[in-house]
């Protein structure tokens, strides 16, 4: 799916301090009447990593500047972090005020949210100081024990893999993939502004598992997990792959399948539907690259080739048929990649795409879409690549707008490639602020026991997202209430 205008992302963006700095204390130090008081929360954990979030409060002389310190006791690492600008140096972690928050008047409280890295134990810090000033004078904390993590949604992951014509779990038994598309992480990095677009913590995350969603599908940016030299290097390279594993974490912690996905990617295109004339990693480009996106794939299937409960989704929406005169040429850049006509750059095909994540060891089930930004699937079967693993899906795309957008088409183009391989919507939607669409579209997969997600969970304006979502609580847009209602009524 195509983003709304830049414009409507950034006015997005200013919210997200705000949003993500609101956490339920679960693990809380405080004193009577001290000089401060900070109250310290765990408000995520999973394995390897947690989200934490400190509110201090002055109750001394007004400040003009802070800086709050406290130590980590269990090797415990800050990786990034908000409302505040976090160092540490050794067990010492430091918060000092952004320029927009240094003033603290005397009863004042600021808070500020990190992601950390832990292993062994996730000891909650005994004691903090604010300027030098030890808080919570003579207060014990809560023996709350954070190291336990947050309870499933819905109980425990399921490792799917293909067959014949399903993606079916350990048992064997039937699995759909049913749930929403969280964006952020394709665009916010890439532009300099964060990693994701609004909060991702338990919180958030809860809140899709609410739906009776079982599956997150996560856009990612291929600079971004690379590190490129573009990108900033607080949301890149190892920032950006821990957060990403983070998240994984919190949707797997809630009993959601994760879904990565390769969405924006390098390589300069300015021909017919060009979404940008930018070399870097900036819009939806109508292939992958050589020179960059192997790599990233061989870096993520690394990274999770131990996880079969992740699922690879590995090119968003492809539409070499708007560069190429034939769609006998496009199919066949599609597939094989090299030189493309009307392609600058060269092309990755998905065959070098799923060799490369094979090539890892990797064995987890692969999504890929077709032509026409994944709506089109009609040759499909003729041109998919081979797969040494055999767990191979099909994906597929569609709005309101899109040509293959009725039922005729489904059952002539879609019906035939769902009888032989899983088939994964991987985005549905419409930019009518309403449902009906989406309703017709939930109801031929439901017929068919195939799989949807919904674009997307993201406070945009849902004629322009379309956006499930007019708050990060899981509050619906009038077109969200359409998926909403329809997951929390299926089986």
């Amino acid at each position: 799916m195509r983003h709304p205008p830049r414009s409507v992302l950034l006015a997005v963006t200013g919210a997200v301090a705000l949003v993500a700095a609101v956490a339920v204390p679960v693990v809380t130090a405080q004193g009577a009447t001290p000089a401060c008081t900070v109250e310290y929360s765990v408000t995520g954990q999973w394995d390897g990593g947690f989200q934490g979030a400190v509110t201090v409060t002055n109750n001394a002389a007004p400040v003009s500047g802070w800086s709050l310190g406290f130590d980590f006791a269990g090797g415990q690492k800050v990786t990034q972090g908000w409302n505040a600008k976090w160092s540490q140096s050794g067990t010492t972690v430091t918060a000092t005020n952004e320029s927009w928050n240094g003033s603290l008047a005397t009863g004042a409280s600021v808070s500020a949210g990190f992601i950390a890295s832990w292993s062994g134990s996730n000891a909650v810090p005994t004691a903090f100081q604010l300027n030098g000033t030890t808080c919570n004078a003579g207060a014990e904390p809560d023996p709350t024990d954070p190291t336990d993590p947050p309870e499933p949604g819905d109980g425990s992951v399921p490792a799917l893999h293909v067959a014949g014509n399903k993606l079916v779990d350990a048992d064997g038994t039937t699995r759909r993939l049913l749930g929403v598309n969280r964006s952020g992480g394709e665009f916010m990095c890439v532009q300099g502004y964060g990693i994701w677009d609004g909060p991702v913590d338990d919180a958030a995350i809860g809140a899709i598992a609410d739906w009776n969603a079982n599956t997150v599908r996560i856009p990612l940016n291929e600079e971004c997990w690379l590190g490129l030299s573009n990108i900033k290097p607080e949301y890149g390279g190892t920032n950006y792959v821990n957060a990403v594993k983070d998240l994984v974490g919190r949707v797997k912690a809630h009993g959601m399948t994760p879904m990565l996905e390769l969405h924006w990617s390098w390589g300069q295109y300015t021909g017919n539907s060009a979404g940008c004339s930018d070399v870097h990693a900036t819009c939806q480009k109508p292939m992958p690259n050589m020179q960059y996106t192997p790599a990233f794939w061989t870096s993520v299937a690394n990274t999770f080739k131990d996880d079969p409960t992740v699922v690879l989704d590995l090119f968003n929406e492809p539409y070499p048929d708007r560069a190429t005169s034939t769609t006998t040429q496009a199919w066949q850049c599609w597939r094989d990649g090299g030189t493309c006509p009307g392609i600058g750059y060269e092309v990755a095909g998905m065959q070098d795409l799923v060799d490369a994540v094979r090539d890892t060891g990797a064995g987890n089930p692969i999504l890929l879409g077709g032509l026409a930004y994944s709506n089109d699937l009609s040759q499909w079967l003729t041109y998919r690549p081979t797969d040494p693993a055999g767990n191979l899906a099909a994906a597929w795309h569609v709005y309101n707008f899109n040509t293959c957008a009725n039922e005729s088409c489904w059952n002539s183009t879609l019906a035939p490639v769902a009888d032989r391989v899983p088939l994964v919507a991987g985005e549905i939607g419409e930019n009518t602020c309403s449902h009906s669409f989406v309703d017709r579209v939930m109801k031929w997969f439901d017929d068919r026991d195939l799989s949807y997600l919904g674009w997307t969970w993201n406070t945009w304006d849902c004629s322009s997202g379309p956006a499930l979502i007019s708050g990060y609580d899981g509050t619906p847009t009038s077109y969200g209430i359409g998926l909403r209602d329809h997951l929390r009524a299926l089986d």
